[in-house]
Formats: C-alpha cells, sequence, structure tokens
C-alpha cells in the first residue's frame, strides 16, 4: 500500500498504536523487489555488511487482570497526516468464538485524501483471552479498487508466523518469519499495551507483524503526563519507542503512544514520525456497555500534552 494503505491496516498500533505508523512506507525503498520499477542505468549494489537487529532483553511482563474491554466495547478515532485530516477507524470487541475474542478494525479514508488515493478496508485478529495473544490475523484491504487479501497464522510453541497474501488477481504469494520473544500484529497489541503493568522507566519489547512485513518495536514508558483529547482532559501514560524492520534494519520508525492511566486504559493518540512528515490517530469517540457513551462535540479540542 502506498503511504496511505497502512491508515488502514489498523492504527495501526500500539495503539495500533505505535506500531501501526511504524508500517506506513513513505518511500520506494519500501516496496517489495518484485513492485519497484526497473533501473537500467544504475550501478551495481556495493555490497555492506548484513545489518541485524538487537534481540528483545526480556518478554513482556504478565499482563494485569481482569480485561479493561469486553464485548461491545467500540472505539472511534480520526486519522490525521501530514496536518490534515486522512479518514476515520473504528476498533471493535467483538463476542468470543472457539475460545478466542476478536477484534475488528475498520478505516476509510475520506473525501479529500481520496482524491489523491482512495483506501478502505479492515483487519480482524483473534486473541487468547488470558495471554492477548494472537491465533489469527487477516486483512482485506481496497486501494483505488485494487484489492488486496492477507491471511496470517501464528503458532506461538515454534514463534512461527506464516502469511499468505494476493494483491488483485497476481498469484498468490507466502512469507514465514520467526519472532523473538513475543509476537503480535499491529490491531491486537493495542489491547495488550492496555493490560500491561505501565510504570515510569518500564521497558516494553516485542515483534509486531503488519502489512506483510515483521517489526521489532522496542520502548519506554516515559512519564504520566496530563493530557487534553477531543473527550476531555485524562491522566496518561506516555510511551515512545522505535519499531525496525526487521529484514531492511535501515528502516525504522520513531512513535508515541498515550494510554489513560484509569480503569479503562483508553489508547488516547498514536503520533508517528515518517520522511513524509507526522502521521497521528487520535480517539474521538467510546462506547461501552453498561456506560454513557463519549463521543467528541462541534469545536472538539486537539490533542496536547
Amino acid at each position: 500500500m502506498s503511504s496511505l494503505r497502512p491508515l488502514l491496516a489498523t492504527w495501526l498500533l500500539l495503539c495500533s498504536s505505535g506500531t501501526a505508523w511504524a508500517q506506513l512506507p513513505d518511500t520506494e525503498a519500501d516496496k517489495p523487489d518484485a513492485e519497484k520499477p526497473a533501473d537500467t542505468h544504475s550501478a551495481a549494489p556495493i555490497e555492506e555488511p548484513p545489518l541485524t537487529v538487537e534481540p528483545c532483553a526480556q518478554a513482556l511482563p504478565a499482563l494485569r487482570m481482569p480485561l479493561t474491554f469486553m464485548p461491545g466495547e467500540v472505539l472511534e478515532f480520526d486519522l490525521d497526516a501530514m496536518g490534515a485530516q486522512a479518514g476515520k477507524m473504528t476498533l471493535r470487541v467483538q463476542k468470543q468464538q472457539n475460545g478466542q475474542i476478536p477484534v475488528l478494525a475498520e478505516a476509510q479514508t475520506n473525501s479529500f485524501f481520496s482524491k489523491v488515493r482512495r483506501v478502505r478496508g479492515s483487519a480482524t485478529t483473534w486473541l487468547h483471552p488470558r495471554t492477548l495473544r494472537p491465533r489469527r490475523y487477516v486483512e482485506d484491504a481496497t486501494e483505488n479498487e485494487l484489492r488486496r487479501k492477507v491471511e496470517v497464522a501464528f503458532t506461538h510453541k515454534d514463534r512461527a508466523i506464516k502469511v499468505d497474501y494476493q494483491i488483485g488477481q497476481r498469484s498468490k504469494g507466502q512469507f514465514n518469519y520467526t519472532y523473538d520473544k513475543d509476537g503480535l500484529d499491529v490491531a491486537g497489541s493495542i489491547y495488550l499495551l492496555r493490560q500491561l503493568p505501565l510504570e515510569e522507566n518500564m521497558s516494553v519489547c516485542f515483534d509486531v507483524y503488519g502489512v506483510r512485513r515483521l517489526w521489532r518495536m522496542q520502548g519506554q514508558v516515559l512519564k504520566k503526563e496530563q493530557v487534553t483529547t477531543p473527550l476531555g482532559q485524562f491522566n496518561a501514560w506516555h510511551l515512545s519507542g522505535i519499531a525496525v524492520r526487521l529484514d531492511r534494519p535501515k528502516q525504522k520508525r520513531e512513535v508515541h503512544v498515550w494510554i489513560s492511566d484509569d480503569a479503562r486504559r483508553l489508547p488516547l493518540a498514536a503520533v508517528g514520525t515518517l520522511d513524509l512528515g507526522t502521521v497521528r490517530a487520535t480517539l474521538t469517540g467510546v462506547s461501552r456497555p453498561g456506560e454513557k457513551r463519549q463521543e467528541a462535540g462541534p469545536g472538539k479540542e486537539e490533542m496536547k500534552w
């Protein structure tokens, strides 16, 4: 997907949150080799020693229980790119199916960005109800009428991720990855982050799948801050990190995520810095069973921290 397709792939994490932004390709080098235009004039590439990515120093800690979310919770976000609103995204927690918690993410560019690139799509992850590790993850996105479908299977005993994908009517393709200590997907990682026992200076490291690639997210809980959002003021934990693409370590993404310090642990915002500028997801609506709906009203305040 070009620079906007991953807006669909969900937030894209950590809140999509942070890792989601990690996936956004913004240079020609991001494209798979098969999709790059041929360059008949370039000289032979200079061989460089292969780069490696530092492994995670430790696995993620045990999760806090009970879960801060439940079936029926709906989170709504505004998506911004380069200072302009680009679209909207919705995350829905669904009823358990076959012992797993499905979470559906849906996103679509608005009429302004659709003039440049029209994107709509969804991603669904199936999470274990106690560990919140994914068993299965699917993406289905259409970019300017070109459909991209991805089916991902996680085998945690082997730390394996199998990716089957198809772009338009092209032949199907497959990738196989091995993760380090924890393997997540961009949609599910949002919910796992909400369950971590966050504290100042805590280190966080895990591998995360999104848009046919595997990234290593290495971050830290900076501190607790008071932030102003379209939904009001919150005390929130500020997480900062760097996502590194494992098969191309020179490709990195800086990400920031804010999670409310209350019983709901809401993902308030995620900000990422790319070559093309800043992208952001901001929470603008919350619906939870048994609670009054929260939504940003007219003249909503921008995110401030």
